[in-house]
C-alpha cells in the first residue's frame, strides 16, 4: 500500500504534458505568404521539443518556460496545390489544404466590413464566386483592455455559399490580384463598423503622440466615473418612456390615413460601458490586431476615417502613427494602401458657394498627406463613386480594383500599371495664374465628361474664395479668376460631395481633392471632441 501511494505521489508531482496548441489563424485552409520567411507559433509544455514540416522543410525548436514557441520556415514559392503541414511535439497535428501565395490584412470600419451580399450586383457576384484559391479569415469582433493572444475565426474559401459574408472591398481586391498574378490569395479581415482609428492603435504608441494626450485623459476620466448600476437604471427609465411613446403613436396612427401616420420615435441606446466599447483607444488593436502578429503577409489595406472626420487635423498624425506602430510590431515595413473617403452628402445641402469649410475634405486631405509622404503607402481615390445620401457606396468592386492597382504596381512589379489618378505635387504662381503639377498623370490629364474642368476655386491673401476657370496645358493645369489678381491658394473638389468634379487621367482614375494654400483648416487644434465621439451613432 505504501509503495502504491508513493507511486501515485510521484506521478502526480510530474508536470502535466500539454498538447501543441496553435492560434486560430493556423487551421485547415490557411494561406501562407510566398517569398518571405513564414512564422509559425503556438504553445506547448515548457521545454517541449517542437518540429514543423512543410513543403520539404523541417524546422525544430524548444518551447520556453512559459510553453511558448516559434518556428520560422524559409521563404516558400507560391503553391496552388493543397498541401499538409505536420507539427510534432508530445502530440502530432496536421493542417490540411494549406496554400502558398499572397496574404493581405484588411482593416477599417463599416466600408471595409460591408459584405459582398450588401454591395452592388450581389446575386451575380455570389453566383460567380467559385475561386477556391481565394481564402478569407474573418476575425470575430471583440474588444480587450490588454493585448490578447488569440482571435476567433476560420479560413473560408471563396464559394457562392461563403462569399456573401466576405468583406466586399477585401474580396474584390483579392480577386483582382488572383486573376492577374495567378497565385492563391489569403485575406485576413479585421474590421468593425463605426470605429475610430485610435481604437486600432496600440496604447503605447498613442501615449507617445501629443495629439492624443487629451483624448486618453478623457477616457481615463470616463472609466473612473462609470457606474454601471446608475447608467442601466437611467436606460430602463428611458426605455419605459420610449415604449409609452410608441404605444401612444401606434394608437394614434391606427386612426389616421396612411399619408398622415406619424413616425415612431427612435429607441434609446443602451449605455456604452467604457470598458467594453469598441470606441476606447487601443481596444481593437488589443483584441483584433495584436493576436495576428507576427503572421507573415505582404501588406495591408485600410478603409476607415468616416468616424474621425470631425478631427481631421488630428488624423494627420494618427494615421501615419498607426501605420508605423503596426510595422514596428510586425518588424516589417509592409505595404499599406489607404482608401480615401468616398464623396458623401453628409446630410447637408450641396453648397454652390466657394470657400466653405469642410471637415470631410480635411479628412481626405489627411489621408492624401499620409499616402504621399510615408514610404510604401498609396491612396485609392473614390470621390467619383460615392453616393450623396449613403455613406456606404455600393460599388465596392471598383474600390477593390483601385487598391489592387497599387499592389500590382508597387509590390508585384507591374510597371505598366498606373496605380492612381492625378495626385497634386506642386504649384507655381505666375502673375494672376496658378500652375499645378501632378504625379500619376499616366497617359495625360483629361476630364471625365470631355467638358471644361470643374470644382476649382481660388483665393488671395484675404481668404475670399471664388470659383475659378481651369484649363489643361500638357501635364499642367492653369487656374485663374478675374476676381483674384494676386492668388495665394487653389482648392479642388474641396467638399464632402464635390458634384461635378471631373479631373482624371487617361486611365480613367480620378484626382484626389487637394489645396495649395496654408490657411488654418477648420479642425486645426481640435484633438478630442470627446462627447461627439460618445454620442455618434455607429456607421
Amino acid at each position: 500500500m505504501k509503495r502504491l501511494l508513493a507511486c501515485i505521489f510521484v506521478v502526480s508531482a510530474l508536470p502535466a504534458l500539454a498538447d501543441i496548441s496553435l492560434p486560430a489563424l493556423f487551421t485547415d485552409g490557411l494561406v501562407l505568404q510566398q517569398g518571405k520567411p513564414s512564422v509559425i507559433w503556438g504553445t506547448a509544455s515548457a521545454d517541449e521539443k517542437i518540429s514543423v514540416s512543410f513543403a520539404g522543410q523541417t524546422k525544430a525548436t524548444q518551447a520556453d518556460l512559459d510553453g511558448k514557441w516559434r518556428i520560422t520556415l524559409d521563404p516558400l514559392p507560391a503553391n496552388a496545390t493543397p498541401a499538409e503541414m505536420t507539427l510534432q511535439g508530445n502530440n502530432t497535428m496536421t493542417l490540411k489544404d494549406v496554400l502558398v501565395g499572397e496574404v493581405w490584412l484588411c482593416s477599417g470600419q463599416s466600408n471595409m466590413q460591408w459584405t459582398v451580399s450588401q454591395a452592388a450586383n450581389a446575386e451575380q457576384e455570389m453566383a460567380a464566386a467559385t475561386f477556391p484559391q481565394i481564402r478569407m479569415f474573418s476575425v470575430e469582433r471583440s474588444t480587450a483592455m490588454e493585448p490578447a493572444t488569440d482571435v476567433k475565426g476560420t479560413w473560408k474559401a471563396s464559394t457562392p455559399e461563403n462569399v456573401g459574408q466576405f468583406s466586399a472591398v477585401a474580396y474584390y481586391f483579392g480577386r483582382h490580384l488572383h486573376q492577374v498574378l495567378k497565385v492563391p490569395v489569403g485575406l485576413i479581415n479585421t474590421s468593425w463598423g463605426g470605429t475610430r482609428i485610435e481604437a486600432w492603435t496600440s496604447l503605447e504608441s498613442l501615449k507617445e503622440r501629443p495629439c492624443a494626450a487629451q483624448m486618453l485623459s478623457d477616457w481615463n476620466g470616463i472609466r473612473e466615473s462609470w457606474n454601471a448600476k446608475e447608467e442601466n437604471a437611467k436606460f430602463e427609465v428611458a426605455k419605459a418612456e420610449w415604449q409609452s411613446q410608441v404605444k401612444t403613436v401606434t394608437a394614434d396612427n391606427a386612426k389616421l390615413p396612411a399619408d398622415q401616420k406619424k413616425q415612431l420615435p427612435p429607441a434609446p441606446r443602451p449605455p456604452d460601458d467604457p470598458n467594453r466599447t469598441p470606441h476606447h483607444p487601443a481596444v481593437l488593436f488589443n483584441a483584433m490586431v495584436a493576436p495576428l502578429i507576427p503572421y507573415t503577409m505582404q501588406g495591408a489595406i485600410w478603409y476607415q476615417g468616416e468616424s474621425n472626420q470631425k478631427r481631421a487635423f488630428q488624423y494627420q498624425e494618427l494615421l501615419p502613427n498607426m501605420i508605423n506602430d503596426w510595422r514596428t510590431r510586425w518588424n516589417d515595413e509592409f505595404s499599406f494602401y489607404i482608401v480615401q473617403l468616398a464623396s458623401f452628402g453628409n446630410g447637408l445641402p450641396i453648397t454652390q458657394d466657394a470657400g466653405v469649410p469642410d471637415t470631410w475634405a480635411e479628412l481626405q486631405e489627411a489621408q492624401y498627406l499620409t499616402a504621399t509622404t510615408l514610404a510604401k503607402t498609396g491612396l485609392a481615390v473614390t470621390n467619383d463613386i460615392g453616393e450623396e445620401k449613403d455613406i456606404h457606396p455600393k460599388n465596392k468592386q471598383e474600390v477593390g480594383r483601385r487598391l489592387a492597382l497599387w499592389a500590382l504596381a508597387k509590390d508585384y512589379a507591374r510597371t505598366s500599371t498606373v496605380p492612381s489618378g492625378p495626385l497634386f505635387k506642386n504649384s507655381v504662381i505666375e502673375g494672376n495664374q496658378v500652375h499645378l503639377q501632378f504625379d500619376y498623370v499616366g497617359g495625360g490629364l483629361k476630364t471625365r465628361d470631355g467638358g471644361p474642368l470643374k470644382h476649382f476655386q481660388i483665393a488671395g491673401a484675404d481668404q475670399k474664395w471664388f470659383w475659378a476657370e481651369a484649363r489643361i496645358e500638357g501635364d499642367e493645369i492653369i487656374v485663374a479668376s478675374p476676381n483674384v489678381t494676386q492668388p495665394v491658394g487653389v482648392r479642388y473638389a474641396w467638399a464632402a460631395f464635390p458634384e461635378g468634379a471631373n479631373l482624371i487621367n487617361a486611365e480613367g482614375l480620378p484626382a484626389s481633392c487637394f489645396r495649395t494654400d496654408e490657411f488654418i483648416p477648420s479642425t486645426m487644434g481640435v484633438t478630442s471632441p470627446f462627447q461627439e465621439v460618445l454620442k455618434a451613432g455607429a456607421r
